[in-house]
């Protein structure tokens, strides 16, 4: 019997432990002009009251250059700067990266995130925003629930800076 006990506790602790998901592909189009710069780019979640509560991402010319460092145009993401970017102390271990090329870009979240493990159970909403040098400004939007308590999904387009955007949240 003590046997029989001691195999199926080890068989349920030796079980993988699976957390809520999230995962986010972000498109950057290929823009055809005579100046390009790789755009700045904030992903956070919101609450339903439009509060920041958990920064996802940002990407930004994290590097000195001729023109000085790219943390002088982070208040260019203005919805993001307003929200929490101007309370952020730049650079965010786990956060901040350098701009992305032309592509498709996935990064993938679970709730064993310290930002995403203390929200509380909700709607939310992704934001994604996107500015350029000599370029425009995007900002998009695809709501969840949290906890993922089922598979859910969703898409937003771009029409310029970014291409499309999307999110699936898995239990």
């Amino acid at each position: 019997m003590r046997a029989k006990l001691t195999i199926v506790l080890g068989t349920l602790l030796a079980m993988p432990v699976y957390a809520a998901e999230l995962e986010i592909n972000v498109e950057i189009p290929r823009i055809n002009a005579a100046e390009y710069h790789r755009p700045y780019v904030a992903m956070w979640i919101e609450g339903a009251d439009q509060k920041a509560v958990a920064n996802l991402a940002v990407w930004y010319q994290n590097k000195d250059t001729k023109e000085g460092h790219g943390t002088k145009w982070l208040p260019d993401l203005r919805q993001w700067w307003r929200r929490s970017g101007r309370t952020l102390k730049v650079p965010v271990d786990g956060v901040t990266g350098p701009t992305r090329p032309v592509g498709k870009h996935a990064l993938k979240f679970d709730d064993r995130q310290p930002e995403l493990a203390k929200m509380a159970p909700g709607n939310y909403t992704l934001v994604v925003e996107a500015v350029r040098e000599v370029g425009g400004r995007e900002l998009l939007k695809i709501p969840f629930t949290w906890p993922v308590k089922a598979s859910q999904s969703g898409k937003a387009q771009g029409s310029s800076e970014l291409g499309t955007v999307t999110l699936a949240a898995k239990p």
